[in-house]
């Protein structure tokens, strides 16, 4: 098997308060490609459309562009940034840190499918 699909043209885009998301659907991939403005937060944005207090998905990521500060319900933190690698585990808030765009690229399947869907 071989698929290719170019991130110009995502299988479907999911607006947000102040982001979006583009999702590409593969047979054995769903990649999510999440951009947040200055300003965004998850509780702020997303909270509301997820109907929970704090995000519920897991994520696999790289930061592409921008600064992202999140806080884990159990109270540990971290700030990530431009070239990091990170995992991220259902329950926790983020939040965009200073005055950049942030452009994060996140390889768990159930946020392509799931993240930021309006039914």
């Amino acid at each position: 098997m071989l698929e290719v699909k170019t991130l110009d043209k995502p299988d479907e885009r999911r607006d947000f308060p102040r982001g979006h998301l583009e999702a590409i659907h593969m047979t054995e991939l769903d990649f999510a490609v999440a951009t947040f403005e200055p300003g965004w937060r998850w509780t702020e944005s997303l909270a509301p459309i997820a109907g929970t207090s704090t995000c519920q998905m897991h994520h696999y990521c790289y930061m592409a562009q921008g600064r992202m500060h999140i806080r884990m319900d159990d109270g540990g933190e971290a700030e990530v940034g431009p070239g990091d690698v990170f995992v991220v585990s259902p329950g926790h808030d983020a939040w965009v840190v200073g005055d950049e765009q942030v452009v994060v690229y996140d390889f768990e399947g159930q946020t392509a499918k799931e993240y930021a869907k309006q039914e």
